[in-house]
């Protein structure tokens, strides 16, 4: 690893602790020339997740969708920033466990609708809402009796 300060190619592992559940590792590094410290990030390169709209199209996964998405349905929730990611991650794992490069935007869908009804149900229902394109309050009021048995 060269030293962001001095160029210099060796250097010594300080420090090394997981970070997003255990994807990643981060190590803090020493110089060996200059003494300086510096952290570097090490994540396992994943395949390409191709996302299948329901219009055939296929579009490169994009975490800050799914992210936006659930944040919008959880907006004056009490559901905090590190448990969105967390749920975020836990979709991701099943998307690259179940796929072979692509997944159906409905597949998608379902996965946070099954994740978020664990979270919060006030945000599960909105998200369901928006994404089952409900046409009027009968399909809304079915949703909820759903949840209730």
């Amino acid at each position: 690893m060269k030293c962001p300060y001095c160029g210099h190619e060796e250097d010594k592992v300080i420090d090394s602790r997981s970070v997003r559940n255990d994807q990643g590792v981060r190590r803090r590094r020493k110089c060996l020339k200059c003494d300086r410290r510096f952290t570097t990030y090490e994540y396992i390169e994943k395949v390409e997740l191709n996302i299948i709209k329901s219009d055939q199209r296929s579009e490169p996964y994009d975490r800050s969708k799914l992210i936006e998405g659930i944040r919008l349905a959880c907006k004056k929730r009490p559901v905090s920033s590190k448990k969105i990611e967390a749920v975020v991650d836990e979709i991701e794992q099943q998307l690259y466990n179940m796929s072979r490069g692509e997944v159906s935007s409905q597949q998608v869908g379902e996965l946070v609708m099954e994740q978020l009804r664990q979270v919060d149900e006030v945000a599960y229902v909105r998200f369901a809402s928006v994404y089952r394109k409900f046409q009027d309050k009968t399909e809304f009021l079915a949703e909820l009796k759903r949840m209730l048995e």
